[in-house]
């Protein structure tokens, strides 16, 4: 309660209009803060509740009625289930259907893990979601192209769809998503081993600003289809083409040559992909590359490694593992440079490394966070105690354990 001009008390309900307390819930930056300043009164509750933009739950259909009644300016949705916690059916079509009829202004939606999703749920989601723009049903694995094909239909703003291990998926999605989704800038298909490069090719044809793009373990993938699409979407930033075994060095001395500032390229189990795709990535994109997973790439040698530390200067996640052909000699080219940002490193198994490269890494390499040395033969904990070295403050170093595992920090920047 405030005092009133000549005496008695007027409440601050009194004193503030809805523009004013909206304007102060603006100012509220922590979520948890903002969650209290519904508890005040029910005024407050309700504009917390119609100007909340982003929400994480797990509900049934009565529940999402009446979210969809309280939350009324939502634009972003977050369904999705851990994959080592996710429950079934867990979100069904019929929950699908409420999303779709109660969130008209919706932009974002996350069903990740959703496993009692199908072609219904989809499909009204194409019918009532208008302004959709993000949508992930990655291991939705009953989701087939009718569903999807339904969303391109309805969802003409899509820029969005992450894909991930819809095994169902095949190339007839790549040309709903040519014609109905000219604003499409990230597609992940990653485990979708039905896609072929026809599909690439076509989707070329009417996606154009595609920034990222993800076809790994998509085994009928070639050069064929990738080029189509680094041919036409020269925006491109980040290009993962993981165990993708028909890739050669055409693809990627051709993404260099088009795609100029991609940041991000994921190589691994690429076989046929050799030093000198490589070195032209580095020369030509230097300035550009941030991220580059290259592990059990097999032609891969000092000589490519060498030009990738010597000429991309914002490099700062690097991946070799596997690569037997690397040595100590590829992290001298470190020196030329003098220092680096390079903060995740992985070596593991190179059984050419020892100490001394990793003594090279060290010396320039002064924000590392994260060094991967498992499996490597001459690398130890106890002989780098004996050789004296000494690793950043903050750095993680892994010397043991599974190479199947990942650690959190890397799977931030892979």
């Amino acid at each position: 309660m405030a005092d009133r001009e000549g005496g008695g008390r007027i409440s601050i309900n009194d004193a503030l209009t809805d523009d004013g307390l909206r304007a102060v819930l603006e100012r509220i930056g922590r979520e948890v803060d903002r969650d209290t300043f519904g508890l005040v009164c029910k005024r407050w509750l309700h504009i917390q509740s119609t100007e909340r933009r982003v929400l994480r739950a797990r509900a049934g259909p009565a529940m999402l009625r009446r979210m969809a009644d309280r939350f009324t300016g939502l634009v972003e949705l977050d369904l999705s289930q851990s994959a080592s916690r996710s429950f079934f059916p867990g979100v069904t079509d019929s929950d699908l259907g409420v999303i779709a009829a109660g969130f008209r202004w919706l932009r974002v939606l996350n069903l990740r893990e959703c496993k009692g999703v199908t072609d219904a749920g989809m499909i009204s989601l194409g019918t009532g979601l208008k302004m959709l723009e993000c949508l992930d049903v990655s291991c939705c694995r009953k989701v087939t192209d009718k569903g999807l094909v339904a969303v391109t239909l309805g969802c003409s703003n899509l820029k969005s769809l992450c894909l991930v291990n819809c095994k169902l998926v095949t190339d007839k999605l790549l040309e709903a998503l040519s014609k109905n989704c000219h604003h499409l800038e990230e597609l992940g298909l990653a485990g979708c081993v039905k896609i072929t490069d026809s599909g690439l090719s076509i989707l070329g044809d009417g996606c154009k600003h595609i920034k990222s793009l993800d076809v790994s373990k998509c085994s009928k993938i070639s050069d064929i289809g990738v080029s189509r699409v680094v041919k036409v979407c020269s925006s491109l930033k980040t290009l993962k083409l993981s165990d993708c075994g028909n890739i050669t060095d055409n693809s990627i001395i051709l993404l260099s040559q088009s795609c100029k500032n991609i940041e991000t390229l994921v190589i691994g189990g690429c076989h046929n992909v050799s030093d000198e795709s490589i070195r032209s990535l580095a020369l030509t994109c230097g300035h550009s590359l941030k991220v580059l997973r290259m592990e059990w790439c097999l032609k891969i040698t000092d000589l490519s490694l060498s030009s990738v530390l010597q000429n991309c200067t914002n490099l700062i996640a690097l991946d070799v593992g596997c690569c037997d052909h690397v040595t100590d000699s590829a992290f001298e080219a470190l020196g030329v440079r003098g220092t680096s940002d390079l903060r995740v490193l992985r070596v593991s198994n190179c059984p050419r490394i020892t100490v001394s490269g990793i003594d090279s890494i060290l010396q320039f390499c002064k924000s590392l966070e994260y060094l991967d040395v498992r499996s490597c033969l001459h690398v130890t904990e106890h002989s780098c105690q004996l050789a004296g070295l000494h690793f950043p403050q903050d750095c993680k170093v892994n010397f043991t354990g599974s190479l199947s595992e990942s650690d959190k920090l890397e799977e931030m920047y892979f």
